[in-house]
């Protein structure tokens, strides 16, 4: 766990999402430990969607760095190379390590502190309130959790859902899509398959504005909401020592051990890697502790082949759909309604993760 004359080895975590933050609660007692992030704070990003609905909900969704990482150095700012012993960030400062984890998942604007970001949640409650009619262009996961919100919490509002694919859901099967469907018709949610819808080209009416899909069909709504999927957060690592390491999604390409592939003290947890199964945070969460097991039997001095082997999940997905239902798919069944709600709607596993990383539940 040393270096000669009582220095700790040296861990740098770049990126502070679901994966890397519960990485850095873990390890930062074995090491002389950075956390690079852009941001001051960890966002658990299935909470987001219930928090531009009730703001208030923010304040134990986000969470500042320093609330759970008492014992480490943090650098805000972003990394923009890294060479085989240090890491360059944004603002130019080198930070050397003797041990890398990224985790950058996905790329995201989002305002440094936490103060701005739970501005962003009450400025999208001021839109969603104030609107009679609700656009929303993606029905993924996103989309369909932010649609389930709001017709939970605003029945009377108009909600539209264009999607591009032929279901609901494409990242889990037909059935949990088929179920989600009805879910929605159930509440007088409006579902377009197979269609998209040119922001650029958007008409102001009097008192909101019409929208066209690619099919020519228009319609109204007094605002929208964007609900893609977002690009990984890997662009930065094309000209660094690890671009050869990326696969042709730019995704790192790691070993069962969660090493990048070649590297013997470069890891890579999260949405960033070719892991074949749903990027869902709790596997976030699942590859975090492995890698964090990992890094401290290597910190302690212990032999390679004793270390903790990760293996893809499969078949399992959690969708909530406002405060008491959801949908799940499990390996040999698939339902909706409220079971699937108990397991992660009503506190979408907030005091978990809170107390995963050392905090109040609350």
């Amino acid at each position: 766990m040393e270096l000669g004359g009582g220095e700790k080895k040296r861990v740098v975590v770049v990126g502070g999402g679901v994966a890397g933050s519960l990485l850095a609660k873990s390890l930062q007692f074995n090491a002389d430990f950075t956390l690079i992030d852009k941001k001051e704070y960890f966002e658990i990003p299935w909470a987001s969607l219930r928090t531009m609905v009730e703001p208030s909900f923010g304040e134990r969704s986000v969470i500042n760095h320093r609330d759970y990482l008492t014992n480490g150095h943090l650098i805000t700012s972003g990394a923009i190379n890294i060479t085989d012993t240090e890491v360059l960030t944004g603002e130019g400062r080198l930070i050397p390590y003797d041990y890398l984890v990224i985790a950058t998942g996905h790329a995201d604007s989002v305002p440094k502190s936490k103060t701005g970001r739970l501005k962003e949640f009450q400025e999208d409650n001021q839109k969603i309130r104030s609107a009679n009619s609700i656009l929303i262009v993606g029905g993924g996961p996103t989309g369909v959790e932010l649609a389930g919100e709001i017709a939970t919490d605003f029945p009377d509002k108009k909600i539209t859902l264009v999607h591009t694919g032929s279901r609901l859901l494409e990242f889990i099967g037909p059935k949990a899509a088929d179920k989600t469907l009805n879910w929605f018709q159930s509440r007088n949610v409006e579902v377009i398959l197979e269609q998209s819808v040119n922001l650029n080209n958007i008409t102001d009416s009097p008192g909101s504005k019409t929208y066209q899909t690619s099919e020519g069909q228009t319609f109204q709504a007094d605002c929208h909401f964007l609900c893609i999927g977002k690009r990984l957060g890997s662009a930065w690592l094309k000209e660094t020592v690890l671009k050869s390491s990326l696969d042709i999604h730019g995704r790192l390409v790691v070993d069962q051990n969660l090493r990048v592939k070649g590297r013997k003290n470069i890891f890579a947890i999260g949405d960033i890697t070719n892991i074949p199964e749903i990027k869902q945070g709790y596997l976030a969460q699942k590859q975090a502790l492995v890698a964090a097991k990992n890094l401290k039997l290597l910190l302690a001095g212990g032999r390679e082949s004793k270390m903790a082997t990760y293996e893809a999940h499969s078949g399992v997905a959690l969708v909530s759909l406002g405060r008491k239902h959801g949908v799940a798919q499990f390996p040999y069944t698939t339902c909706i309604g409220r079971i699937p709600g108990l397991i992660k709607s009503k506190d979408l596993f907030v005091g978990k993760t809170r107390k995963q990383l050392g905090l109040e539940e609350a």
